[in-house]
């Protein structure tokens, strides 16, 4: 992860001619990664995709080679744009064959051809993708996370951007049928934390009680609202740095903020292979759990008042997404609904999140 921010890095500064300061994220930095044009819009993008996606989607290991391929999409001016890009698996879970026939992607740009184009400012993207090829659900539920993220965003701008797309997909070994889905594209982490003057703090544990409160509190209400015990902020996944789902952008002097990804474990999507955590006391995953740590009664009230802000805001952000079924948004919102219902009324707060909040020592 060091070597993609000194890449952005790099090619940032080369964009802005300045050199960063040694303890955080030059100015300059932060101006460029806050209007990069690829998340800078909501509109759907159309893409077209051409690699060998059955050479790429054999390579399933961690450290899984680069193909190269193109990425073209129709400019605003009507006019083909032809980039030259490299692909590969990217992932864990959804990395497994008997999961996801079609997983996660990264795709690795030339940052001098991606100039002036709506990739500028890329270095590596990270791809969301459908999982599933003949399942129309996955797709739906390609778009359920996509609005997930999206959601937080309406909470907190310390949170992944997104850009939805169509992509077709060419493979050119030509073994796999041509199709066109659903995905979308995530900001860098490394983008994020520049965007506020900040770094990814690649730490291998930060106590909860040394993390921006209301941060950490936002992040466990939510995950909340989505139904999601898939998650941590304070440990970490196998092989990786601080956090499982999440990541911790600040500095080391403060504040640590945790920023929490993949949703798709979520009670929101219900996909066949999610589970609840193991110690949750749940069954499925639509059962909601409150997985934060325990807390004083009145340091909920200011994240409850910005959610409840943010309600019509929130569902109508889902209600305006072309794509989803008319189903799973009453579904979701109905589910949405029953989360307000737990946070507005003081003795269903008591019941579902005070009282099976999780004991950790804050310090």
């Amino acid at each position: 992860m060091r070597h993609l921010f000194s890449a952005f890095a790099a090619m940032m500064l080369v964009a802005s001619g300045v050199a960063a300061q040694d303890d955080t994220v030059a100015d300059s930095l932060r101006r460029v990664a806050q209007t990069v044009p690829l998340f800078a819009s909501h509109d759907v993008l159309e893409l077209r995709i051409e690699a060998p996606l059955t050479t790429i989607f054999k390579d399933r290991d961690q450290d899984s080679e680069y193909h190269p391929g193109t990425l073209s999409y129709v400019d605003d001016s009507g006019d083909s744009v032809v980039l030259d890009i490299r692909a590969r698996t990217r992932g864990y879970f959804r990395l497994q064959k008997r999961i996801c026939g079609f997983p996660n992607l990264h795709i690795n740009f030339r940052r001098r051809q991606v100039e002036n184009t709506v990739f500028a400012g890329q270095n590596r993207v990270s791809i969301v993708a459908h999982c599933q090829d003949n399942r129309s659900e996955y797709e739906q539920f390609t778009l359920q996370e996509y609005l997930i993220y999206r959601t937080f965003n309406q909470l907190t701008d310390k949170s992944v951007r997104v850009r939805l797309a169509r992509a077709t997909y060419i493979d050119t070994d030509g073994k796999r049928d041509s199709l066109t889905k659903y995905m979308f594209i995530l900001e860098p982490f490394e983008m994020l934390a520049a965007r506020h003057g900040w770094e990814v703090l690649e730490v291998p544990f930060v106590p909860p009680y040394q993390q921006d409160q209301f941060s950490l509190l936002l992040v466990e209400v939510f995950q909340f609202l989505i139904g999601n015990t898939d998650w941590s902020t304070f440990q970490k996944s196998a092989g990786q740095s601080c956090c499982h789902n999440g990541k911790l952008i600040g500095t080391m002097a403060g504040p640590v903020i945790p920023v929490p990804y993949d949703f798709d474990w979520s009670g929101v999507i219900s996909a066949p292979y999610a589970r609840p955590h193991p110690q949750a006391g749940v069954r499925h995953v639509r059962e909601r759990r409150y997985w934060g740590i325990c807390r004083p009664p009145e340091e909920f009230a200011p994240v409850f008042d910005l959610l409840n802000d943010r309600r019509a805001a929130i569902y109508e952000l889902w209600r305006g997404l072309e794509g989803l079924e008319q189903r799973r948004l009453d579904n979701t919102l109905e589910y949405f609904d029953e989360f307000y219902q737990i946070i507005n009324d003081p003795g269903k707060t008591k019941r579902e999140i005070l009282m099976k909040c999780r004991h950790v020592y804050r310090g």
